[in-house]
This record gives structure tokens, C-alpha cells and sequence, in this order.
């Protein structure tokens, strides 16, 4: 179940999800890069200021993206700076739910995991004090990975494992070779399971402005949620060819501090 960039040969029975999960983080932890899957496509994570430029550098992003940083569950309510209103509306999409999202906030920058961050690597994370944390990824690594990082304190970063602009991919062979070949390590777990066929990642809500930052995955169903729960009207997606990347405002990033 695991190759490097060059596909391995098929193996019979049961995956070693234990065991590819260990080598996932030893690669992660250790400046390299892993491309791996969630329910939302392959994601490709790296822990360090390099690793983080290598992954931008072969997605060919622009200086205006910020890398999202993998915060679990529990993480989320010691780093984000969210009033109880703004932790119902997280929680509501997310446990009751049950829905994938991602929350941009402040955050708090004392708490042990944040103050692990280098300056180079901060400014390519976070914009404007704040910092991206998802929820409902899916996928047999994420959670333990996410456990992985506040034990040791080391924080980790991803998005999603494609060129910028050409949508999120479902199965490793339609990952573009200039991806697969930048990464240490490649766990190939077939097709993405719940949500295959999405172009996009997750919705992302800014609690800072409280506005909409990106109409994503399963989006119809969260702004229902926000609607019926907290009368909360989000923009309709107007679809991928006015907004090829889901975005609210593609570049309102770029001034950001």
C-alpha cells in the first residue's frame, strides 16, 4: 500500500494502516514530504519551513496562498480565538453534522504548538493573525497524524496534492508527475471514499470578518446549517466557471500581513 514516487507492486491483505502511519509521520517530522488520502482527495503535508516552500514551489502557488496546519479537534479550542457563539457554529457543521470545514481564526500565538513555528514558516501559514484548521477530513492517518503533532509538538501543513488550479485529485494516477515526484513518500489507498468527484477542498469561513472565504466541498449543506441554526446567509456558489477555484475573492490575500 505504500510507494515512493515510482508505484510499487500490488500486495495482498489487509493494509498496514498502523504501520504506513509510522512512516508517514517519520517522513513528515523529518523535513520531508507525504502525499496521503483523506476523504476530501489526496493531500500532500510536509513539517518544516522547506518542506513547506518545496510544497508551494511545485504546486506553483502564489505568494497571496496560505497553507492550511493540521489542529485536531481538541487542539482547536486551546488555539483558536473563537467566542462561544462562534464555537456553536463549528461545532453544529462539524460534530452535529458531521460536515467537513474549515475554520479561519485567530490564534492564540503563546499556546506550546504555535510558539513552534519559525518565522519563515509563520508567514506562510498564517495571514492576518489568523491560521486555517479543518475539521472532517476523513481518512485512516489524519486524526493520528493530528495527535501525532501536539504530543511531539511539531507542527505539520498541507493542501491539497495537485497544481494549483486544476482541482483536487481522487486517486493517486491522476496526480500530476511533478507532484508525486517532489514527494518521500506516497500512500496510495485507492479512490477518495465519501466525496469523490469534488473539484474543491473544503468551505472555509473567516470568524475574523465573519464572511465566506471559499465555496467547497459539500457547501450546500453547511450554508443550510448556518441558515436554519444561526439564520446565517452565505453567498450561493455561482459554480465553477465564474469562480474556477471556489474562491470568494481569489487574491484577497495578497496585501495580507
Amino acid at each position: 500500500m505504500t510507494h515512493s514516487a515510482k508505484r510499487s507492486a500490488r500486495t495482498l491483505g489487509r493494509p498496514d494502516i498502523a504501520g504506513d502511519t509510522q512512516k508517514l509521520w517519520d517522513v513528515v517530522s523529518n523535513d520531508g514530504l507525504a502525499i496521503f488520502p483523506t476523504d476530501m482527495g489526496y493531500s500532500i503535508w510536509g513539517g518544516s519551513l522547506d518542506a513547506v516552500r518545496r510544497i508551494n514551489q511545485v504546486k506553483r502557488r502564489g505568494p497571496h496562498k496560505r497553507i492550511g496546519m493540521v489542529i485536531g479537534r481538541d487542539a482547536q479550542r486551546e488555539i483558536l480565538e473563537l467566542d462561544d457563539h462562534q464555537w456553536d457554529m463549528v461545532d453544529c457543521v462539524s460534530i452535529d453534522y458531521g460536515l467537513p470545514w474549515c475554520s479561519i481564526a485567530r490564534y492564540r500565538s503563546d499556546h506550546p504548538l504555535m510558539r513552534q513555528i519559525e518565522p519563515g514558516l509563520l508567514d506562510l501559514c498564517t495571514a492576518n493573525s489568523t491560521v486555517a484548521a479543518a475539521r472532517n477530513l476523513g481518512g485512516p492517518f489524519l486524526s493520528r497524524v493530528e495527535q501525532l503533532s501536539l504530543e511531539h509538538l511539531h507542527p505539520i501543513f498541507g493542501t491539497s496534492a495537485n497544481l494549483t488550479g486544476t482541482g483536487v485529485k481522487h486517486r493517486v494516477e491522476d496526480i500530476q508527475s511533478s507532484i508525486l515526484d517532489a514527494a518521500d513518500l506516497v500512500l496510495d489507498y485507492g479512490p477518495s471514499r465519501s466525496i469523490a468527484g469534488v473539484s474543491v477542498g473544503g468551505t472555509q469561513f473567516n470568524f475574523e470578518t465573519m464572511k465566506l472565504i471559499r465555496w467547497g466541498a459539500m457547501f450546500d449543506s453547511i450554508a443550510y446549517v448556518l441558515k436554519r441554526h444561526f439564520d446565517l446567509d452565505l453567498p450561493p456558489d455561482p459554480g465553477r466557471e465564474s469562480s474556477p477555484h471556489g474562491h470568494v475573492d481569489e487574491f484577497g490575500l495578497a496585501k495580507a500581513e
